[in-house]
């Protein structure tokens, strides 16, 4: 298990057009060798956009895009045509396949805060058209699951004391996006996170009011070394 704290993370960004970023793993200009992904998981930013910021219309392949809000207002647009705006408790997943075009922008008045996750496809399911979807208020115990990437992302928020049995995998990916919680002998607050290779038998436990945990259970052979 490695634990991660958020003071850790990359800062990114441009805080000139109101846009701040925390990255988990490397990242655009910011490079390290010892933390490039984590199975298939490659990025898992904190985005923090002011009113009116966001990022121009861009593209990607063979990428399976995972976003959380956590506050504000997120506002989607991609090339096969969906708008929606996505807001608290919603989770929203953009396949890439063969490519597609998005943007991504804080159409609100008041700041926006989310996480945005990537994962590389198995071998086997790289390609294909893109695809959309995003559910709404996601509830306690909801899980979403990625085919392509082989993953599944669980949602879980505890009561204070509440132990909560971490998925088996041979890679698990803990961040906790509110509250805390204790997992082994570590405890992690808000921004932190857990990696854990051939996860087995794991508990978490809420230490307080208003935890909130995303967990990454993820099986797919990485196509990288």
């Amino acid at each position: 298990m490695q634990v991660r704290r958020a003071a850790e993370r990359f800062p990114g960004g441009d805080a000139g057009a109101g846009v701040s970023t925390r990255h988990a793993f490397s990242f655009s200009g910011f490079y390290d060798p010892d933390n490039v992904r984590f199975g298939p998981l490659s990025a898992c930013n904190e985005e923090r956009l002011e009113p009116g910021a966001g990022f121009a219309e861009h593209a990607h392949r063979d990428v399976e895009i995972v976003t959380w809000v956590v506050e504000g207002e997120l506002t989607h647009e991609d090339s096969t045509g969906h708008v929606e705006v996505v807001r608290p408790g919603d989770v929203q997943w953009l396949s890439a396949g063969e490519g597609v075009r998005h943007v991504e922008r804080n159409a609100g008045a008041v700041p926006l805060r989310f996480l945005q996750m990537w994962l590389t496809p198995s071998p086997s399911s790289a390609g294909g058209p893109p695809s959309y979807g995003v559910a709404r208020s996601v509830a306690d115990g909801a899980v979403c699951a990625l085919g392509r990437a082989e993953a599944v992302l669980h949602v879980r928020r505890p009561g204070p004391g509440e132990r909560v049995a971490l998925p088996g995998a041979r890679w698990l990916y803990v961040h906790v996006v509110r509250g805390a919680v204790r997992l082994a002998e570590w405890t992690l607050g808000e921004g932190d996170s857990a990696r854990v290779e051939d996860a087995a038998e794991l508990d978490a436990v809420a230490s307080g009011e208003g935890a909130e945990l995303l967990l990454w259970e993820m099986h797919a052979e990485s196509r990288f070394p």
